[in-house]
């Protein structure tokens, strides 16, 4: 047995085990949170540890993705660069006011400022 697999036969049951315990911790974190403050100030019901398990993966997959953290903005952020990297100072430019008329972001332009 190679010296890899002796390191992971250590390390597997650890991070299962931790993940384990992140979950369990996890869950009872949000049956503690909502039971003690949604109940006294909506009159919702008290949530067991299942429920409060099932609760925190919902959430999870609303507002927190599935683990794709990133990969997204990362492609959005590479073809912008490609885009632009193409581009004069002049277009660039132009392209940024543009953005800046359209969204309303960026920095204030002066006429806006009240100035």
């Amino acid at each position: 047995m190679t010296r890899k697999w002796k390191k992971m036969i250590v390390i597997a049951p650890l991070a299962i085990l931790g993940m384990l315990l992140f979950i369990g911790i996890g869950g009872e974190l949000v049956r503690q949170l909502w039971n003690w403050v949604l109940p006294p100030l909506f009159g919702w019901r008290l949530i067991t540890f299942w429920q409060a398990l099932a609760l925190l993966a919902l959430c999870r997959i609303l507002f927190g993705g599935l683990g794709l953290r990133g990969h997204g903005r990362s492609n959005f952020r590479r073809r912008m660069e490609g885009r632009c990297g193409n581009m004069t100072p002049e277009e660039r430019e132009k392209f940024r006011q543009a953005m800046r008329e359209r969204w309303g972001f960026g920095p204030p332009t002066g006429e806006n400022t009240g100035h």
